[in-house]
């Protein structure tokens, strides 16, 4: 096993770890059935005699089949781990901190706080190609084949196991729970937005060799390179253009101010980079030393 897998799967553990602490501290005491397959459980909890964990791992194992079937084989080993790890996660909490009640004591709070507390752990999860089971993967399967972004498909899948509420819970905790279902879409869409949102960096300087050879040399990152004419002085320039993270662009930011280059730099925030983003991040070296 490779240390970038070792590091993923740590990844999608701690990921869990969150999900596990919405569902079991928020959803579950407060009664509250948000279109997830935890609701579901709930649901059938009240109707069947088997312990919420127990029922959840039975309802995972038939939508796994489906996600390997639909969706591929790196997405389904994930979301075998992670569907393992939910009820286990569960299990536990249900030995070590047994509740008798919310930790809010308010069903208001409760619902705010599982929204965003799960939402996150689901945008981490979404961003490695995982899901945590259940509810996402019908979700993911939506989200594949429709176009749709994750958090509305999640949605229109999460209001039909809302609306299971009814028939063990009155109406006001199916409104709720609808309510929450709606929250919990837009959240995770917030979430993966910020996890896929890229800086496009534009700059003009006449020292843009120096500065394109420390981007590809320095930063592993590649540069499109344009012919640009200044409209006011009709003088020829190169414009560099190049996709970085956050973290990359304050670096490169951090190298500018830092030298002594006179520089025009624009920026603008990229949404979604579609394509060979990464692929040949680790070859752009070897690439320049063969020319």
């Amino acid at each position: 096993m490779t240390k970038k897998t070792i590091s993923e799967f740590a990844y999608i553990t701690f990921a869990m770890f969150i999900i596990s602490c919405s569902i079991y501290f928020f959803l579950i005491p407060s009664g509250i059935v948000v279109g997830s397959i935890s609701g579901l459980s709930m649901v059938l909890n009240q109707v069947i005699n088997l312990p919420i964990s127990v029922i959840t791992f039975i309802l995972n194992v038939g939508l796994l089949i489906i996600g390997f079937i639909f969706i591929g084989k790196e997405f389904g080993a994930k979301t075998v781990y992670t569907s393992v790890l939910l009820p286990l996660f569960l299990a536990v909490f249900e030995i070590v901190i047994p509740l008798e009640e919310s930790l809010t004591q308010n069903s208001v709070y409760d619902l705010i706080s599982y929204t965003l507390i799960i939402a996150f752990g689901q945008a981490m999860l979404f961003n490695v190609n995982a899901s945590s089971g259940g509810m996402d993967i019908v979700g993911k399967i939506i989200s594949k084949y429709t176009h749709l972004e994750i958090g509305k498909a999640l949605t229109i899948c999460g209001i039909i196991t809302a609306a299971t509420s009814i028939f063990v819970y009155d109406i006001s905790t199916m409104i709720v729970s609808l309510i929450g279902t709606y929250a919990n879409g837009q959240a995770v869409d917030y979430f993966v937005g910020g996890f896929n949102k890229r800086k496009r960096i534009c700059i003009l300087s006449e020292h843009y060799e120096e500065i394109m050879k420390y981007i590809m040399e320095d930063m592993n990152r590649g540069v499109t390179v344009y012919s640009a004419v200044g409209g006011f002085d009709k003088v020829p320039k190169i414009e560099l253009v190049t996709i970085m993270t956050t973290s990359e662009y304050k670096k490169l930011l951090n190298y500018l101010h830092q030298s002594d280059y006179k520089v025009f730099v624009t920026i603008s925030t990229v949404n979604e980079v579609i394509g060979t983003w990464n692929i040949n991040k680790g070859s752009i070296k070897q690439s320049l030393k063969k020319k």
